[in-house]
């Protein structure tokens, strides 16, 4: 994969710490675009996480600290992140086929007078529009219903064992890709702080990561609704986005800003999550942490790596846990199945062994929603 950046590149690189082991499976394309980074100019600090894999602009599972602002390393997925919720039904209560059935309302999304309210309710009223509010769109999109699995640290959660959660992962669909595509060249150079081409870019990222915060928040509304029961959030980390600090402008491209101490850390459709806790004491880890398991092939490559017959895609639908997995393109299917990612054990191996996190739950897939039909 490429990373296309014009311009020169600084006289001295910036210090790259990487958080991961050699038990890790890292894409030595990702180290490489690790060190690229480094070297832009006013690129002060890289660091990587054991979910790391190569990027379009960038490695995906790192956070950058500079003294300007680089686009790319947000990409368009502007405030794309996890959230996840705790639902207030038993899990004997939980039929797995009929709630298949009934989450196929997320595909819908909030109609439009509802949509409207919402963004009057959230103050984005007039500065971004409310098509596809709360809807889950494609990639590595989705919403999961999950149950605690194990409880690894009880003094910090209240979650218990055998509770049912919902885990989603989504983003400003379009808007960001749009905010993206809708910058003039000069972004391939980076913005300098306080520049009107910088202000410009920063407004419109601050409302895409608003909207896309209240995206997640519809779909766990709607998916809870849909399943009879109501949701409390957990947390909701985002890591997709630029934050200014006292010493730059903090990047993180799939690597997670805890809250309140609290990550989630997904896994693929096949293996456990975690919910992390995620103390601020490793410096180099510029506040940041993974997102997830990261991929270990990309999606091109899964179209060899798995026949198209139509008893190893129906078995996709199925996981090992004996939960369901909602997703009628076949190609999305295809490369979203759980051998494109990485081991979550080891990636959570790894930050705790760097101090990074400490996992406190670990909860297993029921229902995996993907998409009904064609992606909108």
């Amino acid at each position: 994969m490429g990373n296309p950046i014009s311009g020169e590149r600084s006289a001295a690189g910036a210090q790259v710490s990487k958080f991961y082991s050699r038990a890790t499976w890292i894409d030595g394309r990702a180290e490489e675009q690790l060190e690229q980074v480094a070297g832009w100019p006013g690129m002060k600090a890289v660091a990587g996480f054991p979910d790391l894999h190569p990027g379009r602009y960038g490695p995906v599972g790192a956070a950058f600290l500079a003294d300007r602002i680089w686009p790319q390393l947000v990409g368009p997925d502007i405030g794309c992140g996890m959230a996840l919720f705790r639902l207030d039904l038993p899990r004997r209560r939980l039929k797995l086929d009929k709630a298949a059935r009934r989450l196929a309302v997320l595909e819908d999304g909030a109609d439009r007078d509802h949509a409207l309210a919402e963004l009057h309710a959230a103050g984005l009223t007039g500065l971004i529009e409310p098509d596809a509010l709360g809807t889950i769109g494609g990639g590595n999109h989705f919403c999961e219903v999950q149950v605690l699995d194990a409880i690894l640290d009880p003094a910090r959660t209240d979650l218990r064992k055998d509770d049912l959660c919902l885990l989603v992962h989504s983003g400003s669909r379009g808007r960001g890709a749009g905010i993206f595509q809708g910058l003039d060249d000069s972004w391939k150079h980076g913005f300098v702080a306080d520049s009107e081409a910088a202000t410009h870019y920063l407004t419109l990222h601050d409302v895409a990561t608003r909207w896309a915060r209240l995206n997640r928040a519809l779909i766990a509304s709607a998916a809870s609704d849909a399943l009879g029961c109501k949701a409390s959030l957990v947390c909701d980390t985002v890591h997709n986005h630029v934050t200014p600090r006292s010493d730059g402008w903090l990047h993180r491209k799939g690597a997670a800003c805890p809250e309140a101490g609290l990550a989630p850390l997904a896994g693929s459709r096949e293996t456990p999550s975690y919910l992390l806790e995620v103390p601020d004491l490793v410096s180099g880890a510029l506040g940041s942490v993974s997102h997830g398991a990261g991929r270990k092939y990309d999606r091109s490559s899964m179209h060899g790596r798995i026949r198209k017959t139509r008893s190893e895609l129906a078995s996709l639908t199925r996981n090992r846990f004996g939960g369901r997995v909602i997703c009628e393109d076949r190609d999305l299917l295809l490369e979203e199945a759980g051998q494109a990612y990485k081991d979550p054990d080891q990636v959570v191996r790894d930050l705790s062994c760097f101090g990074l996190a400490t996992a406190v739950a670990r909860m297993l897939p029921l229902v995996t929603f993907k998409t009904t039909g064609g992606i909108k």
